[in-house]
Parts: structure tokens; sequence; C-alpha cells
């Protein structure tokens, strides 16, 4: 699929480990960042979907990594989702390091649709099925502070 959902983000200090890499228990916040980023490009906010009677929850999250993220580096974090059944949906992240393209990690995140009232699991509606099969195609969200003006 062409130009997916981006997120860039750069690694603080606060979130590298004695090795100087980030730490891997961080890869989860930055996917939870990314998703989060995602459904606020989806849906206007986690809040609206919630509006509309539906929550999420993660079930499953695997993380396999190609190589070391460092200190001040910008990731890019693209999100798709790649497997849309009843109940649940799966998102497809992939981490670069921006400037080379590096591969650093990719993740797949299960999450089940419930009902915000009950946690029980419910049906994926039509709506937003649709909207995560769209997946905000082209929108990037820079969170990195990296320079895109004439000084940069």
């Amino acid at each position: 699929m062409s130009d997916p959902f981006k997120v860039l983000i750069r690694v603080r200090y606060g979130e590298c480990d004695a090795q100087q890499v980030v730490f891997n228990a961080r890869y989860g916040d930055y996917l939870d960042l990314a998703s989060t980023e995602f459904f606020r490009a989806l849906f206007g906010s986690y809040e609206a979907l919630l509006a509309d009677g539906y929550d999420c929850q993660v079930v499953r999250m695997l993380t396999e990594w190609a190589s070391p993220a460092r200190f001040d580096e910008v990731l890019c974090i693209t999100v798709e989702a790649t497997h849309l059944g009843n109940t649940s949906f799966t998102l497809t992240m992939t981490i670069t390091e921006r400037g080379s393209g590096r591969p650093v990690a990719r993740a797949e995140v299960v999450y089940v649709l419930v009902d915000p009232q009950t946690y029980r699991k419910t049906p994926m509606p039509d709506g937003l099925r649709e909207q995560l099969q769209a997946g905000a195609r082209g929108w990037v969200v820079d969170q990195s502070g990296a320079l895109t003006g004439p000084q940069a």
C-alpha cells in the first residue's frame, strides 16, 4: 500500500539504556503514540471513538528489531491496518531511522473492539472498517522538532 500514515518522533536521552540505545520497553510507548495519532487522524480523537460507543484493547503486541535506535535520531513510524476481523483488527507499524531509512523495528499490534461500558467484544461496524481500511494515507504527524524551513 502506498504512502501510509506516518509519525515522526525524536529519540530522547531518557529513552536510552546503559548501552546508549533505545530501551526495548520504550518501543511499546512509541507504538502506543503512533496508534493514538493514527486514531486521531481517522476519528478526530480517541474520545470521538468512545463517544460513538467503541473502545479497543490491545490483546497482542509483537515487535521484531532490525537495528538499534539511538539518542537524538528521528524515527519514522508508519501505521497501516493490515487485518480487519469481526471484532479485532491488526495495525502493522514499521519503524525506520528517518535520515537513512535504516530499518529499526517492525511490530504488529492486535486490538479487540469492545463496548466502553461493558468491555465486552463488539462487532466492527462498516463505517469503522472503512476508516481503518482508508488509513489516513499521506498524513504525517511530526513530533520530532526537525527543522523543515530554509535553515534546515
